[in-house]
């Protein structure tokens, strides 16, 4: 196949489309749900898949008596089931936290009130779900935890050191959801959005124990240098009461379920590769670091397949995931991860003839933009300029979506409730 620029730029959609269909709730939940409960069954959840994944039990059991609610952000809910829904849905924001996401974490925990050892909790997580629960600790206030997640998001920590300080200020999450449920029986499904899917760091892992302490999250706090309301800082030091940690009986026996995953989005997309005649990659579904850096790097990976044949021979797709970091200095323009690794891939290409690449964000949202992410190609660079852009000094300005905005390379998706984190393809023709 001769890969020009309308064939690429085609491909690269179609790939990112089969990692979009690999973590798919309505898809993929079904065949991972336990057995109806002899008691209650009580559904809850947090994340932006939550809805669909609520979707998708309705569908899978449509005589089981159900009740339940799940948090996901504005704009991300799904049609009510025939005959009615039976899950109920609310809503908070993301990335920065909200009053109704915080009321509707304080309902969720009172559905787990008097539950028995025959009542089954069934607990649907995904990614984004830290925020859209965020519940504070006692002493603390929703004002305190929206400053903390604002220096948070700021600070280029990596989404482990992240959710160590946000379940220590947290009357919800590192353990507590599965506490709160206690006798009952919880089974959790995960959708996971972080490096190596470990499940106490999804949405800061409410149904799982906490193995970090308050000395640790103190330590991140001064390594990164925060700057946090004096309530926090307090509580942080007075370390009241630890997160459930490994062993606690409150927790009862850990039944997680990891449905979908950013390294089955990837072999998703290296099938659908194959089937195009491209010799797919994976380079690794936990790249992280700063996003231009790492842009640069796959970079230099594509001239050496192009040049060398290593490490894959063209024509060839080198695929990857991972959460990396922006590190701002101040504001930042529009776009988030995926454009600001993709401008950085441009950049250091320079206009290199056969080389194409997507970016994106799986949930369909990059950074503060409309975008789930977008497209470069070897014109890129010459486009912009030839407008009047100056993409260096954009990229400095972590305006990366001003660039790919004007030129139309946008991939816009709008909410797609699912989230298995950011993939990124390199096509080299």
């Amino acid at each position: 196949m001769a890969w020009d620029d309308a064939t690429a730029r085609a491909g690269l959609r179609r790939l990112f489309e089969a990692g979009l269909a690999a973590a798919d709730p309505l898809t993929v939940l079904a065949g991972h749900l336990p057995e109806p409960p002899k008691g209650r069954a009580i559904v809850i959840g947090v994340g932006k898949a939550a809805a669909k994944m609520a979707l998708a039990v309705e569908r899978a059991w449509p005589a089981v008596p159900l009740s339940g609610m799940v948090i996901t952000t504005h704009g991300a809910d799904v049609p009510d089931p025939p005959p009615g829904r039976r899950i109920a849905v609310r809503f908070g924001s993301h990335p920065v936290p909200d009053a109704a996401g915080a009321a509707a974490a304080a309902e969720m925990l009172g559905l787990l009130r008097g539950l028995g050892p025959q009542d089954l909790v069934l607990f649907l997580v995904s990614g984004g779900g830290s925020s859209l629960s965020t519940l504070p600790a006692a002493g603390l206030g929703l004002d305190d935890l929206m400053a903390v997640n604002r220096a948070l998001l700021n600070s280029g920590a990596p989404i482990q050191e992240m959710n160590c300080i946000r379940k220590h200020l947290s009357g919800f999450s590192g353990g507590r959801v599965a506490v709160a449920a206690h006798p009952a029986r919880v089974v959790t499904l995960a959708i996971s959005d972080v490096p190596g899917d470990d499940p106490a760091v999804i949405a800061s892992g409410p149904t799982v124990p906490d193995p970090t302490t308050f000395a640790e999250a103190r330590a991140l706090v001064a390594h990164y240098r925060m700057d946090l309301p004096p309530a926090v800082v307090w509580h942080l030091a007075e370390a009241a009461e630890e997160s459930p940690k490994p062993g606690d009986a409150r927790l009862g026996a850990l039944d997680l379920r990891m449905i979908a995953t950013p390294m089955l989005a990837l072999r998703a997309m290296a099938a659908e590769a194959a089937a195009l005649g491209l010799a797919p990659l994976i380079l690794g579904d936990a790249l992280e670091g700063e996003a231009a850096v790492l842009g640069k790097v796959l970079a230099g990976i594509a001239r050496s397949s192009a040049a060398h044949g290593l490490p894959v021979a063209p024509p060839c797709v080198l695929l990857s995931g991972g959460e990396t970091t922006v590190t701002l200095a101040g504001e930042g323009g529009r776009g988030g991860r995926s454009m600001e690794g993709l401008l950085g891939l441009a950049l250091a290409l320079e206009g290199r003839p056969g080389v194409w690449a997507l970016m994106a964000d799986t949930d369909g949202i990059d950074g503060k933009s409309d975008a789930a992410g977008a497209i470069a190609g070897p014109e890129t660079l010459a486009r912009a300029r030839a407008l009047g852009l100056d993409p260096r000094a954009m990229l400095a300005g972590h305006d990366s979506y001003g660039v790919f905005a004007v030129l139309g390379d946008l991939v816009v998706t709008g909410p797609t409730l699912t989230n298995v984190n950011d993939v990124r393809v390199v096509l080299v023709g």
